[in-house]
């Protein structure tokens, strides 16, 4: 773990993205942008592709592979072939980022509310929890099929907030992606940057507390330890 700092504010919610952050999703959601892509005759690189998009809804991502604005019945045609080829492609797959169900436990377990803000969508998200299989619900789930803007506009981790009842300033957003960083930047939150598909040094910020490669990193440093949990 590095870039560690001390976060002395009270503390009292944690928000996690959930691809790349809560599962270790990410080439899969290559992969399947590869093959739909194909399918519709598009010759795409997709590292840039994933530049571009990584954090913004599908709407957005779709409306920027197309260079243009679709219409929402056929977004939501495209978007729903592009999640199936994922969703398809992953859940033999499937893995969380490690640790992640123990440290949300442990989480649980001090007091603190745990809230998912994602850009995924509704089917995505119970695609995700049917595997993941949490010991609890969490306290507010944000996705990107809300009608809220994409990272890095800070609505959907302050939409998660508000649902928890919780003030910006006592939240902490776990992220893996520049967009998700920059989201939790302007929603006046803390970060711990999540490593699974970026260096360090991209996640950097001056709010970002911790880069960890995974949840095991965390837990091992004893991390929710040392935060000023007030969960009055």
């Amino acid at each position: 773990m590095s870039n560690w700092q001390h976060p002395k504010a009270p503390v009292q919610a944690l928000i996690f993205d959930m691809d790349g952050t809560m599962i270790d999703s990410m080439g899969h959601h290559k992969q399947s942008w590869v093959a739909f892509a194909a399918n519709h005759g598009l010759d795409i690189e997709v590292g840039e592709l994933m530049r571009r998009t990584t954090g913004r809804t599908v709407v957005e991502c779709m409306n920027e592979l197309f260079q243009t604005e679709l219409s929402p019945e056929r977004n939501r045609e495209l978007a729903e072939q592009k999640e199936a080829l994922y969703r398809e492609a992953f859940g033999p797959a499937f893995r969380e980022v490690a640790g992640f169900t123990e440290f949300a436990g442990r989480a649980w377990a001090l007091g603190l509310k745990v809230g998912v803000g994602t850009a995924g969508d509704r089917h995505n998200i119970a695609f995700a929890f049917g595997h993941l299989q949490l010991p609890q619900a969490p306290h507010a789930v944000v996705g990107g099929d809300e009608g809220l803007p994409g990272k890095p506009e800070p609505a959907i981790f302050l939409e998660a907030a508000k649902r928890m009842g919780i003030s910006p300033e006592a939240c902490i957003v776990f992220e893996d992606a520049p967009f998700g960083i920059e989201a939790a930047r302007r929603a006046g939150m803390r970060a711990v940057a999540l490593c699974t598909s970026h260096r360090a040094e991209e996640l950097a910020g001056p709010h970002v507390i911790a880069s960890v490669n995974n949840y095991l990193d965390l837990m091992n440093s004893g991390f929710l330890e040392t935060l000023y949990v007030a969960t009055s």
